[in-house]
């Protein structure tokens, strides 16, 4: 970590590691594909890297391209879990200041008010919790898109 504190995304890295994150979906060749705590639309995601990078241009190379590879093949296994219309991604690194993609599946079914909008427009007060009773089918469906 170079002498930074920990952020969420290292925590969750060791959880990760450790099996004691509920909402993992896989382990992908460069880290985890993990569901997101809040379900802002059904199938939200990230991948984090393993081992944690500060930002996707402290990558280089294979880990790199993998990273990038991995966030496109966890986006086909959306689309083909959630019939979504298509797959959102976001990295950005601000808030919390290590490397994770976000993967957020669009549907054709939201409303208009909601179509248009980037996902940090809408009030996430509003969305629903990872559950496992509530998204555990769905997170066996992604994982079972990305097997082999």
């Amino acid at each position: 970590m170079s002498g930074q504190a920990p952020t969420a995304i290292d925590r969750l890295v060791e959880q990760c590691r450790a099996g004691s994150c509920p909402r993992v979906v896989a382990r992908m060749d460069s880290g985890w594909l993990v569901m997101a705590e809040q379900q802002v639309f059904d199938g939200y995601c990230l991948l984090l890297p393993d081992p944690v990078a500060r930002h996707l241009n402290a990558l280089t190379g294979a880990r790199r391209t993998g990273f990038l590879a991995d966030m496109a093949r966890a986006g086909d296994a959306l689309l083909a879990a959630t019939q979504a219309l298509r797959i959102n991604y976001a990295m950005f690194g601000n808030a919390e200041p290590a490397l994770h993609a976000h993967l957020f599946p669009r549907y054709a079914t939201e409303p208009d008010t909601v179509r248009l909008l980037q996902p940090w427009a809408l009030d996430w007060r509003c969305a629903a919790v990872w559950l496992a009773a509530t998204h555990g089918a769905l997170q066996r469906r992604i994982a079972a898109a990305l097997a082999p």
